[in-house]
């Protein structure tokens, strides 16, 4: 297999501050993958044999309580790890990693962790900070989630989404891939009933607009002082 150019990651984040000739070295036992809209690149429970770099595309990882509820537990976007089982010491995915749209991505055997971090710490530093970034986020939600309204929380959720995926257009913020009120309703631990009220009430409000997997927001200021109940 021919040799990934470098220029594929240099730019990104988890390879801040690795020097060219490391980088070629990290990239020497990756493979890419496509995974077309709808294909798990892993399920929950599998067996965790690799991790993963998204080059393009979108996906949606998933996780199901013991209770057999499925919760939305983030979207990852080009540019992130994902699947560093091995890194949190664990033999197993901990959760679902499914294509909202066809993607790209890079993958390593995890054989070549402890080889990768060892020769280039910076990549393990940068790999730890995307971790504690992650589980910042799932403690805010928690937070959130026990203490706030659902129509806070909806509000959170949906600009965080713009934050991470928002596009401006002519509308307003369209979160740039295909998410559905249900998405929104598992990322907030409520119903689709609640999540299509309170977003066709926002839609009257001129807050946001919808459609079938669409959400642009219209007015961010007025979703944030909603969100932080300010008037």
């Amino acid at each position: 297999m021919a040799q990934l150019d470098r220029s594929l990651i240099s730019e990104l984040p988890a390879f801040a501050s690795i020097e060219p000739e490391a980088l070629d070295d990290i990239l020497a036992q990756a493979r890419p993958l496509r995974a077309q809209k709808g294909v798990a690149l892993f399920e929950q429970g599998q067996k965790a044999e690799e991790f993963f770099l998204l080059l393009n595309g979108r996906l949606r990882v998933t996780r199901v309580t013991p209770l057999g509820q499925q919760v939305v537990v983030r979207f990852i976007g080009p540019g992130d790890l994902f699947g560093v089982a091995m890194a949190i010491d664990s033999p197993v995915y901990p959760a679902a990693a499914t294509a909202v749209v066809d993607s790209v991505a890079l993958v390593w055997p995890n054989a070549a962790w402890a080889r990768l971090s060892s020769r280039h710490p910076a990549l393990a530093l940068n790999t730890m900070r995307t971790l504690g970034a992650r589980l910042q986020d799932s403690q805010t939600r928690i937070v959130e989630m026990s203490t706030q309204q659902v129509e806070k929380r909806v509000a959170h959720a949906i600009l965080r989404l713009a934050n991470q995926a928002g596009r401006k257009t002519d509308e307003g913020i369209l979160i740039d891939f295909p998410i559905s009120r249900q998405d929104i309703a598992e990322m907030t631990g409520t119903t689709l009933h609640t999540v299509s009220r309170i977003l066709s009430a926002w839609e009257e409000k001129g807050l946001v607009e919808g459609g079938r997997q669409r959400i642009v927001v219209r007015d961010p200021h007025g979703l944030v002082m909603l969100a932080e109940d300010k008037e």
